[in-house]
């Protein structure tokens, strides 16, 4: 067997929150695993990856993907949108439990196990469901799943609107050290709404959503996580009091974390109405929770440079044409994101909105210590000794134009279409193996 003579990234400005490193130094990773982090590393007959101009980091953490397989393989595969994530520089997804058949008892999180060995580019880990057929009435076996694999329980889009049965779930995952990721809404306010109840949604004639669904459901689920001593995370959280409610939590001890999507960042409710001077009802700018106001926005922001919200998790959602070739009402909610995630984190970056150090910190470790990934994969989410050899290289200065037609994910389905961003993935080296490089077919 010939031996592995490892990978240098050389020369890159890295930034890695695990270690506090900030500096222009370089990567040795040998065997799948870091080996050093310094300045002028030798490793003679190491693949080199040429990093001078560029930022390296961890490879990106992703608590909050949708694979879509098994059930939706028009929407998406395993293999189509983890060759996405890899292209969007994540090099770990957390899979979202909204297929058909949900990952609700042990027999079918192996079965899941199965198909992600076998076909995903990078590592995935399963979220299995709160309840039986995500329906919201019992629980399902949240042990048998645990002892299945899954690093968290979910829901996802269906919140547990049953307050009895959300404590109950919360006091079983706090025995099982697992959190439990709440799709926070409360379905009588939320009144089926289609996008942000305000001025845009009142201009439209659409059905809106407003702020407090969400917010009084995060009120509700910490105070079940303050009752229960449960770890709870709040999926992509959309409004600002929602993130002052996250900020008390946090400062009162509570087990709370909570994540954002880059659309949430980047977007606000003026894009369902779209670019132009007339109403466009962009389906593709529906999403749950909706975009919101320009202050929500901002706070958003805040709440990631400030540190209370601990992850950028896509919510990656890929649909097929007909599922959003359709009127506002009726089309399905989300976006093709994670292989524009980036993009919009380096564009908001270059804006000044945005801290690159907060950013990929939320981005790595944070999403990695959210989920307590470490117990699994030691290291994951860093650059320390020891840890997994994934490096994500980043060129922080080239603008590209968003081309959806490209997408390595089946979901075409992006409100950025024609949108200029500044700042790419450039390299995605995985388990010491360089995996993509932009505008280079890796087999």
């Amino acid at each position: 067997m010939k031996a592995d003579t490892g990978t240098l990234i050389r020369g890159g400005r890295v930034i890695d929150a695990g270690t506090g490193i900030d500096g222009r130094v370089d990567i040795l990773i040998r065997d799948g695993y870091v080996a050093g982090v310094g300045p002028n590393l030798a490793a003679e007959g190491a693949e080199i990856v040429d990093a001078s101009r560029s930022i390296a980091s961890a490879g990106f953490v992703d608590l909050h993907a949708h694979l879509r397989e098994p059930g939706f393989e028009q929407k998406g595969t395993i293999a189509s949108e983890t060759e996405a994530a890899l292209r969007g520089g994540f090099t770990t997804v957390c899979a979202m439990p909204n297929t058909s058949p949900p990952p609700d008892s042990a027999t079918q999180v192996e079965a899941l196990t199965e198909r992600i060995l076998r076909d995903a580019r990078v590592r995935v880990f399963p979220i299995g469901c709160v309840t039986k057929r995500r329906e919201g009435r019992a629980l399902a076996e949240l042990a048998e799943l645990a002892a299945a694999g899954c690093v968290a329980f979910s829901d996802d889009g269906s919140p547990v609107a049953d307050g009895r049965l959300m404590r109950h779930a919360l006091e079983l995952a706090a025995a099982l050290g697992l959190p439990l990721s709440e799709h926070s809404d409360d379905p009588v306010l939320n009144a089926n709404g289609v996008m942000h109840e305000g001025r845009i949604s009142e201009r439209l004639g659409l059905q809106g959503q407003p702020a407090a669904a969400e917010i009084t459901a995060i009120a509700r689920n910490l105070a079940l996580c303050e009752a229960t001593g449960g770890r709870l995370h709040i999926a992509h959280i959309s409004t600002a009091r929602g993130v002052e409610l996250i900020a008390d939590g946090k400062r009162r001890g509570l087990h709370v974390t909570c994540e954002v999507t880059p659309s949430h960042l980047f977007l606000t409710e003026d894009s369902v109405f779209g670019r132009g001077p007339s109403p466009a009802y962009d389906t593709n700018a529906r999403v749950n929770p909706p975009l919101r106001t320009e202050s929500d926005r901002r706070a958003l922001l805040a709440g990631v440079n400030a540190g209370v919200i601990d992850a950028i998790a896509t919510d990656h959602a890929p649909h097929a044409t007909e599922d959003k070739l359709c009127e506002f009402d009726d089309a399905a909610p989300g976006i093709s994101c994670i292989e524009t995630a980036l993009g919009t984190v380096m564009t908001l970056v270059a804006r000044g909105e945005l801290d690159l150090v907060a950013a990929l910190r939320a981005l790595t470790l944070g999403p990695a210590a959210a989920f307590r990934l470490e117990g699994r994969v030691p290291g994951i989410g860093s650059l320390a000794d020891g840890a997994p050899g994934d490096v994500v290289v980043i060129d922080p200065a080239v603008r590209w134009a968003v081309d959806p037609a490209q997408f390595a994910s089946k979901g075409k389905n992006t409100p950025l279409s024609g949108q200029e961003l500044t700042g790419a993935v450039r390299a995605v080296v995985v388990g010491g193996r360089l995996a993509f490089e932009r505008g280079v077919v890796h087999a």
